[in-house]
């Protein structure tokens, strides 16, 4: 029987709650987590089945001090794994926890986590979107060759998948926000 196991997985940048509970999932089905790589590649190791706590937290400054920032979590038992496109990854056994599922808090504090993932991610596709995408459209519709027609349609397509991504999130955001102030 094989001892690891890896597997395709995306998550898009809401839904990071989503991921946690994949994690978990797998942990108890006897999968530990190891690390996930830039191709969306999650590697797990056999391990006995165990209630896991995995969270993610995201946070530029913890990464300016990143010592200090793990440390800070280690104190509480949480076991620190890797950083991923701005995530930070953490588990605890269940059985280690006080009531407690969560390094959030309280839900403000969670609103406040998906703030930070706006700034850190959000606003430089925004910026890409309308320094980049918007004007090629423009500039590539201007030119009557074969190659400037292909240049336009890849842009357009850009164009409708960021949209559809600032759409997704937007949605997700407001969708937590709603909840949060019930």
């Amino acid at each position: 029987m094989k001892d690891t196991k890896t597997e395709f997985k995306f998550f898009t940048i809401p839904e990071w709650e989503k991921e946690q509970d994949y994690l978990r999932e797998q942990h108890k089905r006897g999968w530990k987590f190891v690390r996930v790589n830039f191709l969306c590649m999650y590697h797990f190791e056999k391990c006995e089945p165990e209630d896991v706590i995995y969270q993610l937290d995201y946070n530029q400054e913890g990464r300016v001090h990143k010592e200090e920032y793990i440390q800070m979590f280690q104190d509480c038992g949480w076991e620190y794994m890797q950083d991923y496109v701005g995530y930070s990854y953490f588990r605890k056994s269940a059985s280690e926890m006080k009531g407690e599922e969560e390094i959030f808090c309280d839900d403000s504090s969670r609103l406040d986590m998906m703030k930070r993932v706006i700034k850190g991610r959000m606003l430089p596709l925004v910026a890409i979107f309308f320094l980049v995408i918007l004007p090629n459209i423009y500039l590539q519709s201007q030119v009557e060759t074969p190659i400037n027609h292909v240049l336009t349609f890849v842009f357009v397509i850009m164009f409708f998948w960021y949209l559809i991504l600032f759409l997704w999130f937007g949605y997700q955001f407001w969708k937590y926000w709603k909840f949060i102030n019930k």
